[in-house]
């Protein structure tokens, strides 16, 4: 069945905040086109000043944002969404929108996905890349398909580095919104003993599944298809919550339940103008003990007041 593919073009001074919009239109992640900054970007990264001229050509004071709609979900709505909440933030745009088969929105996205160094530890590398060299690193090999959590979103990484610090061997892990499975896994890799992942997606759920299999630490992971009230029992030692500020506050009431004595909560996916709400909302046995921030995005870490 064809997918929708919505293409939001907005200034390029306005292009993080009309990002952050459209991430919460999917649960599996967006790509930007952004070349205002080409020539610094590319002479940082490669450490050359000789760039293509179809690159040359593109446009400067505007970015593009691709969004993916399944055919399960509504365009129209997410199109509605985009336009309201970018008018609000008075960010002028235009919005294209086109049917595309899902293989065209994987090829479209993936050539843009390059292996990715997060913290001191991690290498993520999408198994369809070969040209990685891991300098020591522990590789994760990521088939994210279009669940969310690739490691290129500010969120994910945040959340990698809080789980390189609060892992230790022999821990558990309770993912909540797993995605593409990517906390999971990476928490195995560094030493967990056992990770339950649970999405109401269930292209998500899947996804995480096979990611795990792609890691060898498959007969470690446990991914559920439902919400955390009814399908999950018992406490964890790390808990991770990488989705966003109202999703977030909706879990307070019931995170509490799954820790014990010395576990630590990962919160990300924060904006920072509701950090504030996000705090109001944790319950009183729960206090913040560290957070993480970048571009305007904050993970927290909390354990038991």
């Amino acid at each position: 069945m064809d997918w929708t593919e919505i293409i939001v073009t907005v200034p390029s001074a306005d292009i993080e905040t009309a990002g952050n919009i459209a991430q919460m239109t999917v649960p599996y992640g967006i790509y930007i086109e952004d070349y205002s900054s080409l020539e610094q970007e590319v002479l940082e990264i490669a450490n050359i000043d000789l760039i293509d001229e179809d690159l040359l050509n593109k446009d400067r004071e505007h970015g593009k944002i691709h969004i993916y709609i399944s055919p399960e979900e509504n365009p129209a709505e997410a199109v509605s969404f985009i336009k309201e909440r970018l008018a609000s933030e008075g960010i002028s745009y235009e919005i294209s929108s086109d049917s595309c088969d899902v293989e065209s929105c994987l090829i479209s996205w993936k050539k843009y996905f390059a292996p990715i160094k997060v913290g001191k530890k991690i290498l993520i590398r999408p198994i369809w890349r070969d040209d990685y060299e891991p300098e020591g690193r522990i590789v994760l090999n990521l088939e994210p398909g279009l669940a969310f959590g690739t490691g290129t979103h500010e969120t994910t990484r945040l959340c990698l580095e809080a789980l390189e610090k609060y892992i230790k061997p022999g821990c558990t892990i309770l993912d909540v919104g797993c995605g593409s499975g990517i906390l999971s896994a990476a928490g195995l890799l560094l030493g967990a003993e056992s990770a339950v992942g649970i999405d109401i997606d269930e292209m998500a759920v899947k996804a995480s599944i096979e990611n795990a299999k792609l890691n060898n630490v498959e007969n470690k992971y446990t991914g559920i298809k439902g919400n955390l009230a009814d399908k999950v029992k018992g406490c964890f030692d790390v808990i991770t919550a990488n989705i966003v500020a109202d999703a977030i506050i909706t879990l307070s009431s019931d995170i509490e339940k799954h820790m014990n004595e010395n576990s630590i909560y990962i919160m990300s996916g924060i904006i920072d103008t509701r950090l504030d709400d996000v705090l109001t909302s944790l319950p009183e046995g729960l206090r913040v003990i560290e957070h993480y921030e970048e571009k305007g995005w904050l993970c927290l870490v909390a354990g038991k007041a």
